[in-house]
């Protein structure tokens, strides 16, 4: 976390813990402080913090906070060092599901790459994060995703989704660099599925690579929002930031 004068960038968790913080460092910013009257990077001993009564909190456990100041020099390195992490993930089908999806992706700390082979499907106004693509065929996206990206299968055709699955597990096989494949639909639809990815040559163990159907477990709600949330959830869970 960045604390200025008059405002701050980033977090350290809340709460009383952060009030704190902030009011410390903000004390280090004094022009009477011996920190701040040094020239150049400084910093002071790491101060350890107990997460109990003292914050008037039950949490246990502790924190530790360093506090260091930086001139104009460092811009660079802290703007560097406050990126936000984000989770690569693609998107495939611009339907309801898919643009209830995007409303809550485009709030969390993912880039996301919305593909569909309609154009005309993608609304003007997306997140900051999302980036719209076509691709016809739809599947041929696949080749050009990063390595790392979290794929979600959910397109208006089953045709197309069983396209994109056989393109992820063949870009798999060659490069191993999809840690997370999600197909939208029901068990019946994967058995349905494999047995037509079987046809194409994949095995057992490389079609167990995809999760369908997808989202936490425990959520029957077939409503796009609810959906929507259960598979962020479920993204999340899978690939903690």
């Amino acid at each position: 976390m960045a604390v200025f004068a008059h405002t701050l960038v980033a977090t350290v968790g809340g709460g009383r813990l952060e009030h704190d913080a902030i009011r410390h460092a903000r004390q280090l910013l004094q022009p009477s402080n011996d920190l701040t009257a040094q020239s150049g990077r400084t910093s002071e001993a790491v101060v350890r913090v107990a997460l109990g009564p003292s914050l008037g909190q039950c949490c246990g456990g502790e924190m530790h906070l360093r506090y260091e100041r930086v001139t104009a020099n460092d811009i660079a390195e802290l703007t560097q060092r406050l990126t936000e992490q984000r989770i690569p993930v693609a998107l495939f089908g611009g339907g309801h599901v898919g643009q209830a999806l995007i409303a809550v992706l485009g709030l969390l700390p993912m880039e996301v790459t919305w593909v569909d082979s309609r154009d005309e499907i993608f609304p003007s106004d997306v997140p900051t994060n999302v980036q719209c693509e076509h691709s016809d065929p739809v599947q041929s996206a696949v080749a050009d995703l990063s390595a790392g990206t979290r794929v979600l299968i959910m397109s208006f055709s089953h045709a197309e989704d069983l396209d994109i699955v056989a393109a992820c597990l063949a870009r798999q096989r060659a490069q191993g660099d999809l840690p997370y494949v999600g197909l939208i639909g029901s068990k019946t639809k994967w058995a349905s599925f494999r047995q037509r990815l079987q046809a194409r040559g994949f095995s057992e163990l490389e079609m167990a690579h995809v999760t369908c159907p997808i989202g936490v477990e425990g959520i029957a709600d077939k409503r796009p929002e609810v959906i929507a949330v259960a598979v962020a959830a479920q993204l999340l869970r899978f690939s903690p930031v």
